[in-house]
């Protein structure tokens, strides 16, 4: 029995290798390569090895546009060179391709052998089971992938979710590619909003969290905001009346009245929590100062600091693991962003930096001057850049020293590079300055080669109709709370088509179904694009959704479990299966190891997304159109339940590809 980990790749180099035998044989295309050698050879090298898929599959598996471009230069039209092209292929010897025709004024199309294709495609998948699907790339890379990286602060919210999903399944997709990968997550605990956080927990007497650990840190983070910036508001209102500005004045007033609001909610939601913090701030003459002190003492590795931050951070990492646990989401190394300033890295980085001629200071703030690297290294046009656009200057500290987001990811970025060939950085296209001008700095540390294997994948926002979110107001729809509800709904549905299961199954069911669903309406959208989160669009069971997919596998699942006997010993007939919609599903299981090789090369979650429907489409107008056990003879029955067992496979390889589960029953 032969098996391959790629049965279309495998067509597809059949067909070239045919095409380039027969174009060898053919004196006027030798000729012209003779003629035009330097200019024209590799041209007519690249046409020969590029084969797509014709536009209508009565048109066969692939075709080449070879004629078109080379006809032209041989003064003959292109569908006389394609005739006589044609005359040339001898099949005698293929194993996969059954024809070879001249078409559509000058394609050459290539039409499989099916029953061959089947036999290859389906007892490779029943074979390889877990394995089918994945092809080990040429050049097998280190890759680290950071993502998530949420700061430590509130809980997960909804857009970050997005991040999590997609860096989850691409990780998933280059390991599947035989690529070494690490998920890493950076801890974003220096600065600003971390002081915050931890001031407002020291302030209330660092109480024990009531309730998800990370929900609990982001109301205290929230309610300290609030009121330091009424505090703040406050006093910059008492210093502008002697000044009788009053569109200043009526400015800030408008703030403080927004502010205001923003606590009588807060108040109504946390009582007890915002009376307590409220007592304690009112105390304190300038927490604004306390808060500075804190951000200063943490940089600087001053002990009490340290151990109050990395405390409320330790509190909300706890809640941040929950979370990704149920969401099937893991990390092989969490990076804190303060080991990089306490180790020296930081320091050492700029230190290098001022030492190029890329840095200057303005108004005692040091710059990094990104135009001119880009300018002065002529990388605007490798960098996808107009040459006319201007890069900001990046600002690498600030007038009393301490450092910036930014400035303290170049030095973790050379960090991750010490165990990386490949650092790919899952960030929202919003960051695509920052991203630009960290890639611009490893340039000027001389830093060329992993500078071009830093990658930004960028991905667009998470909208939720009728909703604003904030961190700061404490406004936020969280992924814990978006999960709770879709399992509640998977429940329902669940409960409705399938009643006779016991409680326990329904449960577990609706939480493989609930989870998936999300994770999938993240993944299934073209990163760039924004996703609209809708339950109507999450949860359909009939369309374009994870249900939808896991319903599918069910099924097919549910097919094999009524054969009442072994599935290993069909003695299936091959040469059967010769209904369109059975020819569609053959050629999706032979292309699936292709589709996620695209999707590995060119980062692309969303495209295993888009075969799976399209697969899972294609099976159930099978199942609906032909009966499977029932069929006759003996050969075609065989062979209809060994291609529901190469769906089955194909279907639970592309969700746990995409990190959901593939329930058997619903």
């Amino acid at each position: 029995m032969k098996i391959s980990v790629n049965p279309f790749a495998d067509l597809r180099e059949e067909c070239k290798n045919l095409l380039m035998e027969a174009v060898s044989s053919h004196e006027g295309v030798q000729r012209l390569r003779r003629a035009e050698a330097a200019r024209y050879s590799s041209r007519i090298e690249d046409s020969l090895k590029r084969l797509e898929a014709p536009p209508d599959p009565q048109f066969g598996e692939l075709t080449s546009s070879f004629c078109f471009e080379v006809s032209k230069n041989l003064g003959i039209k292109p569908i006389e060179l394609a005739e006589e092209i044609v005359e040339r292929i001898d099949l005698s010897s293929s194993r996969l391709v059954g024809e070879v025709k001249a078409e559509g004024g000058g394609y050459i199309n290539f039409y499989a052998k099916i029953a061959d294709l089947a036999s290859l495609a389906i007892n490779s998948a029943r074979h390889l089971d877990q394995a089918f699907g994945t092809v080990e790339a040429e050049r097998v890379e280190r890759i680290v992938v950071e993502h998530t990286s949420v700061n430590p602060i509130h809980p997960i919210h909804i857009g970050h979710a997005r991040n999590s999903v997609l860096g989850d399944s691409l990780a998933r997709i280059l390991e599947a590619r035989g690529h070494k990968v690490s998920r890493h997550y950076y801890i974003d605990d220096v600065g600003r909003q971390s002081a915050i956080v931890a001031y407002g927990y020291n302030l209330l007497g660092r109480p024990k969290p009531e309730g998800k650990p990370d929900h609990f840190i982001g109301t205290i983070y929230s309610l300290t905001s609030c009121l330091l910036e009424i505090k703040r508001l406050k006093g910059e209102i008492e210093s502008v009346k002697g000044t009788h500005d009053k569109e200043r004045l009526t400015r800030l007033q408008q703030s403080l009245d927004e502010w205001v609001s923003v606590a009588a909610d807060l108040e109504s939601r946390h009582p007890e929590l915002f009376s307590k913090l409220l007592d304690a701030m009112e105390k304190i003459e300038n927490p604004e100062e306390e808060v500075s002190k804190l951000i200063r003492g943490y940089e600087a590795g001053d002990e009490e600091a340290k151990l109050l931050i990395r405390e409320v951070c330790q509190i909300c990492l706890e809640g941040f693991r929950q979370t990704l646990k149920r969401a099937g989401i893991t990390f092989d190394s969490w990076d804190w962003e303060s080991s990089l300033l306490w180790s020296g890295e930081i320091s050492e980085c700029i230190k290098r930096l001022k030492e190029t001629p890329y840095v200057f200071y303005e108004g005692g703030v040091l710059e990094f001057d990104a135009e001119k690297v880009a300018r002065v290294l002529k990388l605007k046009r490798s960098l996808g850049l107009r040459e006319e656009y201007e890069i900001p200057s990046l600002t690498l500290t600030r007038a009393d020293g301490t450092t910036l987001y930014t400035t303290r990811d170049i030095a973790y970025s050379l960090r991750k590079f010490r165990g990386a060939d490949r650092v790919i950085n899952v960030v929202g296209m919003e960051q695509k300055l920052a991203q630009l001008q960290l890639k611009l700095a490893l340039y000027a540390l001389g830093y060329s080669e992993e500078a071009g294997n830093l990658v930004h994948f960028a991905y667009n926002m998470v909208r939720v109709p009728g909703y604003r979110m904030s961190g700061r107001r404490g406004r936020y729809v969280t992924f814990d709370e978006v999960m709770d509800e879709a399992v509640r709904r998977a429940y329902e549905e669940v409960s409705k088509r399938s009643p006779h299961l016991d409680e326990g199954l329904k449960r577990r069911i609706s939480e493989l179904v609930g989870v998936g669903a999300v994770k999938y309406a993240f993944i299934s959208t073209d990163p760039a694009k924004p996703v609209t989160f809708t339950w109507e669009r999450v949860l359909d069971f009939e369309r374009n959704t994870a249900p939808y997919l896991q319903y599918s596998h069910a099924r097919a699942c549910s097919i094999l479990r009524r054969i009442g006997e072994v599935v290993e010993d069909v003695e299936a007939d091959y040469s059967l299966l010769r209904e369109p919609v059975e020819r569609s599903l053959i050629l999706l299981v032979a292309k699936f190891p292709e589709v996620l090789v695209e999707a590995a090369e060119n980062l692309k979650p969303n495209t295993v997304a888009e075969f799976a429907y399209t697969f899972a489409d294609r099976f159930n107008a099978f199942y609906a159109a032909l009966p499977v056990l029932k069929a006759e003879p003996r050969g075609l029955r065989d062979g209809r339940i060994a291609l529901v067992d190469a769906v089955r496979i194909v279907l639970r390889n592309s969700l746990r590809i995409m990190g959901i589960e593939a329930p058997e029953r619903m």
